[in-house]
């Protein structure tokens, strides 16, 4: 029966509850190449500086590696890209900040090999405080294995143009970190930061808060979210609620289920507490992203890799305690190689969603696409949703 259920979730959905679609939702490709793989937004992160929008991708080949893999040409290079739209996600220019001399992207191929003749710089020591709240800051965060080992950060003065470092990351002592960008400002020189490490064992991974007050010269774990998985809790987003409140949402996996869980935090990140899971399925997992709406509301946008594959939200407008039912931004994908999102909240209050997909249109090739949607304008699907969750 549990698994009837479970099978009938419906991209997180349970039976008979309704679903909905961003009406007049625009998809547009920020970066496609016949032959070539685009993939993983949220491995790098986005910036947004009103309708100036960067986010980071993988650049690689396309190959076939069969259903349960990633479609990546693993012995030939991986590269760290950055596309760049100023106006609101409708079009989009390509940056490789390797080929500047800025960002050399240290521990991002970790699927191919690195841009050959580059030279890779050594991680160092940062010298001189961040300003987090510098007008054209951006600050990214990688890692050099998923598991957990050394992990580092740039930051930028200049809307990701150029680039500062690359500088370490202590493990907090803990096997080793595996970072990803997800942090939050609180003033000149004091910011949160969320990110994995390995578990006791080495594997990944645990959630973990962690805070710099003096620009990043030094940084504190404040606390692990939640207790040591056995399987993975990974990949956080995060939003603040409040002056001492803050929420997250992460990707989970016990076995070969997955799913996405919430954390609230009401001493600044020191303690958290389980809230729900905002998506009780997600197929073979994906990780969350998490934005607050100029009316306060919560937004969490996510891929389902399972049939049918697509990019899916929902909405909180009670601080994450209840969600509204799964909001389809587009179900055309064709296999499970999809997903890993990245958000932003442009200034007339529409999102602008990011993501890798391959659909019928276009071929094999996955393609960094973006949905410009509004949440204030969806629809309850009456058409087919029974079929849609047979599907399942």
């Amino acid at each position: 029966m549990i698994m009837t259920l479970i099978a009938m979730a419906t991209l997180g959905a349970l039976p008979g509850e309704p679903m909905y679609r961003a009406d007049d939702a625009e998809h547009v490709k920020v970066y496609y190449e016949p032959g070539r793989f685009g993939g993983w937004p949220a491995n790098y992160g986005i910036w947004n500086w009103g309708d100036e929008i960067l986010v980071g991708y993988s650049r690689g080949y396309h190959k076939d590696l069969g259903p349960t893999m990633h479609h990546i040409d693993r012995e030939k290079p991986e590269e760290f890209w950055l596309a760049r739209s100023l106006d609101g996600g409708k079009t989009w220019t390509h940056e490789h900040p390797a080929e500047q001399g800025s960002l050399i992207p240290r521990g991002v191929a970790l699927h191919g090999t690195e841009t050959p003749g580059l030279e890779l710089p050594p991680v160092t020591d940062l010298k001189e405080p961040m300003d987090f709240t510098h007008p054209d800051f951006a600050l990214t965060f990688r890692m050099e294995d998923y598991h957990g080992g050394l992990s580092r950060f740039e930051y930028s003065y200049d809307r990701g143009k150029t680039w500062n470092g690359p500088y370490a990351l202590p493990d907090f002592g803990t096997p080793g970190t595996a970072a990803r960008t997800d942090y939050i400002v609180n003033g000149k020189h004091d910011a949160h930061v969320f990110i994995t490490v390995a578990k006791e064992n080495g594997r990944e991974g645990r959630p973990a808060c962690v805070r710099t007050k003096d620009g990043g010269l030094t940084w504190e774990l404040v606390s692990f979210i939640g207790p040591e998985p056995e399987g993975f809790a990974i990949m956080p987003s995060t939003v603040r609620i409040s002056d001492t409140e803050l929420f997250t949402t992460l990707r989970c996996r016990e076995g070969t289920f997955r799913w996405i869980s919430a954390w609230r935090s009401l001493d600044n990140g020191k303690t958290w507490n389980f809230e729900n899971n905002p998506v009780e399925y997600a197929g073979e997992g994906n990780p969350p992203c998490l934005n607050q709406l100029p009316d306060g509301r919560l937004c969490l946008t996510y891929g389902f890799r399972g049939y049918p594959y697509s990019i899916l939200a929902r909405l909180s407008d009670d601080n994450g305690k209840t969600w509204g039912p799964q909001i389809v931004l587009r179900d055309d994908g064709t296999d499970r190689d999809i997903g890993y999102v990245r958000s932003i909240v442009r200034p007339d209050g529409k999102v602008v969603t990011t993501y890798y997909i391959n659909d019928q249109a276009t071929g094999p090739e996955r393609y960094i696409g973006a949905t410009i949607w509004d949440p204030n304008s969806i629809s309850e699907i009456t058409s087919g949703n029974a079929e849609r969750q047979a599907a399942f």
